[in-house]
Order: structure tokens, then C-alpha cells, then sequence
């Protein structure tokens, strides 16, 4: 994998100058490969402060793993979806105003949705089929413009029809499998092997498993109220810790970051800027086997709306500049979640594709932007 020192861990970041890139967020970089156990700490494009560790990193430890590099959210992904719905019949205004509904409980059967996909149900799967907050949302996109043509039709897509993104993850599963973690262990470690550190991947396997069926669920209930359905193309995980044995047996944790070593991955920019579908590249040693899941945050949450507010009224940010629309009826959210508070996702992706590590097969422009609708 990489090739790691007996001495210090191995510590990267892969960023050009032109990239913006926090001091805190490389001083969490190192301070985590400082952890016990640690191998390896290599930081990813969009790279940000997180809680203590950052966000857009990977992290590979051996006889040992963190959770709380993984966080609350363990399973937290990407899928997209390609649609039946045609380019040259897209009714925008009129899809907006139907579109409602993603952040209420499923009126469905749970346990059969969830018995589909091998999953078994537990008292804690009321918010299966719905967005979450955060930067968690459903977009309806445009194919843009197609680098690969023969990447792009081998996964079935075509120029004449839309796709959809879903970004969510495993709602209160994973944030209860981490409290419960981090009450009894806090920031550290679990031994692997250790019953507590089976526990906890029994859990986190069931909360990653959950997240791509509730993604599955979203995609279907947004459809759904178009009159459409869609066939799953991509999904990929982007909070997760798995094992992996090659010469040395070790813990790959990403958090925001995306495996490399399973096929095309998707790396969304915002709700005003466009989405890269890409393929990994060449060895994928140096980036420990992980790319870029998006564009990352320049500004906290809590900074961002005194920012905005001066400069962009409500209706400027449910309106964006690549004439897309943003259904997000919480206020703090719609300029917490504005596309001025990320970073530049063609810088992100070239450091990548300057770095050998991706090819782009097609972009896509953002269509409709699900984040929520006014709670009943």
C-alpha cells in the first residue's frame, strides 16, 4: 500500500498552491497521526477542520482503530441514480412545487424495504427514506458535458436523460452507535479483535448498510413524485473504517473521503456549481487508496449567514447562477449550505487529475436541489 515507516507515521497532503487549504485543518492532520497505532495520515483536496480531526482525510492504523475519526454519521454517502426522465421535457418550476415530503417519515413498510436489502429492522428506523440535515440533499442534474464517452455509456447513462444524487447517511443509527462508543472510550482507540471493537464493526456494518438502502429509499420517493423511477448507477460510502490485509494488516478510516479501489466515484461540488463523475487512476498507493468526496467548507456554519445576508436575500439562494432551483425552506440552512461557503470543486478535482490519480468521465449541472421542506 503505502510504504510506511517503523519510526513516524507517513503523513501527505495532496493540494496544489493554488488550493485553500486551513492551517488548522493540516495542524489536525498531523496531530492524528500521532495517535497510537498510526501509520499513515494523508489529506485529500477538500481537506477542513472537523471536530478535532479533519474533514477530506484518511487515516490507516494497525492493531488498533477510531471511531471518532469516522464521527456520528458512519455511512454517509453518495449514490446517483439515472432517471427516466428526459432532458428535452424537463418542467422545472413544475417539478419544484411537487417535490415535498423527503424530511417526514416513509409511510411505508420499513421492515420490508430494509428486508430487500438483507438488512434486519431495529427500533430505530423512522428516519429511513428521509435527507437529514447538514449538507445532506437529493438533486436532480443535467448531464453537462461527457469527457469519456465509452466510461459513460458502460454505466448506462445517456445525455438525454437526467440523473439524481443522493448525499445522506444513516440518520440515528450511526449517531447512536457513536455516542455509545464515545461514552464508554471517548476519543480513543478499540484493539481490534477486542469484543468492544467487534461490537462496534457489527454496528458500523449494519449502520453502512443502512445508509445505501435509505439512500435507495430517498431516490425512490423523489422519483416517485415526478412519476418516474430510476436504476441505481454509482454509490459510495464516504465515512467508513474497513480492514485491509495486504502484506501488513491495517484500518483504513475515511472521513469525507471516498474509496478508490471499487470503481467510478461521484464528487458533488454545491447546489451552484457542477457535480464530477470520476474513474480512480494509476495505483492509487500515494492517496491510500481514497479521493476527494466533495468540494469541502471554507467558512464555518456559524459564520457563514452574517457573511451572506448583507449581499443575498433569501430568493437569490433558492435561485443559483446555473439557473438551477433550491427547495430548502430552513432559513439558517439555505445560507449555512450556500455555495459561497465551499471551496472551488474544479480546484479540488484538478489537484486530483494533476496528481494522476482520476480521470473525469462527465459533469453535471444542478437541476432541482431537495434540502427541506417547513416541518408540519
Amino acid at each position: 500500500m503505502i510504504e510506511f515507516s517503523d519510526k513516524k507515521p507517513v503523513i501527505r497532503l495532496i493540494a496544489s498552491d493554488k488550493n485553500w487549504i486551513e492551517g488548522d485543518a493540516v495542524r489536525q492532520l498531523h496531530k492524528t497521526a500521532e495517535l497510537p497505532g498510526m501509520l499513515a495520515a494523508v489529506g485529500l483536496p477538500d481537506l477542513h477542520p472537523g471536530k478535532g480531526s479533519p474533514v477530506g482525510a484518511v487515516f490507516v492504523s494497525e492493531g488498533v482503530f477510531y471511531p471518532h475519526l469516522i464521527g456520528n454519521d458512519v455511512g454517509c454517502g453518495m449514490g446517483l441514480w439515472k432517471t427516466g426522465l428526459k432532458r428535452k421535457k424537463i418542467k422545472r418550476d413544475r417539478w419544484t412545487d411537487k417535490l415535498s415530503g423527503l424530511e417526514t417519515v416513509w409511510d411505508g413498510d420499513q421492515a420490508e424495504w430494509l428486508a430487500r436489502d438483507g438488512i434486519s429492522p431495529t427500533d430505530a428506523d423512522l428516519g429511513l427514506g428521509t435527507i437529514g440535515g447538514g449538507n445532506h440533499f437529493a438533486e436532480l442534474q443535467v448531464v453537462e458535458k461527457v469527457e469519456d464517452q465509452e466510461a459513460f455509456e458502460a454505466l448506462g447513462l445517456s445525455k438525454n436523460y437526467l440523473v439524481l444524487l443522493v448525499h445522506s447517511g444513516s440518520r440515528g443509527i450511526g449517531d447512536s452507535l457513536f455516542r455509545s462508543h464515545a461514552a464508554k472510550y471517548g476519543a480513543q482507540g478499540l484493539q481490534e479483535d477486542s469484543e468492544d471493537a467487534l461490537k462496534y464493526m457489527a454496528g458500523h456494518d449494519h449502520a453502512v448498510k443502512w445508509a445505501a438502502s435509505n439512500r435507495s429509499l430517498i431516490a425512490g420517493r423523489f422519483l416517485s413524485a415526478l412519476g418516474a423511477d430510476g436504476e441505481r448507477v454509482v454509490d459510495v460510502c464516504h465515512n467508513i473504517v474497513t480492514r485491509q490485509a495486504t502484506d501488513r494488516t491495517c484500518w483504513i478510516h475515511r472521513k469525507g473521503a471516498v474509496p478508490s479501489d471499487s470503481g467510478p466515484v461521484i464528487i458533488p461540488g454545491t447546489r451552484g456549481t457542477l457535480t464530477y463523475l470520476v474513474a480512480p487512476h494509476g495505483d492509487q498507493e500515494m492517496n491510500a487508496y481514497s479521493l476527494a468526496h466533495g468540494a469541502g467548507r471554507k467558512w464555518k456554519r456559524s459564520d457563514t449567514k452574517k457573511r451572506l445576508s448583507a449581499k443575498y436575500k433569501t430568493q437569490s439562494l433558492t435561485h443559483t447562477k446555473l439557473g438551477g432551483r433550491v427547495i430548502c425552506e430552513d432559513k439558517e440552512l439555505l445560507y449555512e449550505e450556500a455555495p459561497q461557503a465551499y471551496k472551488n470543486i474544479d480546484i479540488v478535482v484538478k489537484d486530483m487529475l494533476d496528481a494522476g490519480l482520476i480521470r473525469i468521465i462527465s459533469t453535471f449541472r444542478p437541476l432541482i436541489t431537495y434540502k427541506m421542506r417547513k416541518r408540519p
